[in-house]
């Protein structure tokens, strides 16, 4: 009866360690704006510590009918020089969770030429298999402009305007004054006094006004 038990035990758990190698993402579909940062995530099955040991890993872009290397990872070690140049500096790699079946790819500055279908393929001791996402990257919305600052007259601007506008009323004042006292000018004494002389003048205010009073002006 033990020897039983033992053998069904047995193949439970070698059932167990047996299963199917499994590859999944987190999310399949992305949406983000150009210059932003994100975060892409895919799970695989893992049954011992030795498995990112002889890990094997290449998530491509697949877009335009193209295909461009995003990430490679040989035997627990990345290969920076199959990274295609689109993608040069801007993605780094979570190493402490890999061992715990997770792969995780942090790409910065986001471009509109980003967008497309992201397909990492992986292979273990324990088997191999694929995931897929999809990026749809946008473009950045138009920031507001700033409002347009108004003009505003600083005090030695409006204490100039006031000067001006006082002397210009002093000036008119003036000419106004100069007017009055020219048309005011006494008559300067007649020439003569004969007979001929008795003329009504436009300067006497008074017809019937002496002779000797009558005078002429410039």
């Amino acid at each position: 009866m033990k020897m039983i038990c033992s053998i069904l035990l047995l193949l439970s758990l070698t059932s167990c360690g047996s299963g199917p190698f499994v590859v999944t993402v987190t999310q399949t579909s992305y949406q983000a704006e150009e210059n932003h940062n994100i975060t892409l995530e895919w799970m695989f099955t893992t049954r011992n510590s030795s498995s990112t040991n002889i890990l094997l890993i290449r998530c491509r872009l697949f877009a335009d009918q193209k295909y461009f290397v995003l990430f490679h990872l040989r035997e627990g070690v990345e290969v920076p020089e199959s990274q295609d140049e689109q993608f040069t500096g801007r993605v780094r790699w979570d190493k402490d969770v890999l061992r715990h079946g997770r792969l995780r790819l942090h790409m910065s500055r986001l471009r509109i030429n980003d967008s497309g279908v992201y397909r990492c393929r992986m292979a273990t001791g324990d088997g191999k298999g694929s995931g897929t996402c999809h990026l749809n990257v946008t473009a950045a919305a138009d920031e507001p402009k700033p409002p347009t600052p108004r003009m505003r007259l600083q005090p030695e601007s409006g204490g100039k305007i006031a000067l001006y506008v006082i002397v210009g009323l002093a000036a008119l004042l003036v000419l106004c004054v100069g007017l009055y006292f020219f048309h005011k000018r006494p008559c300067r004494p007649c020439r003569g006094n004969t007979e001929t002389d008795v003329q009504k003048n436009p300067c006497d205010p008074e017809e019937g006004m002496p002779l000797k009073d009558v005078c002429v002006r410039h």
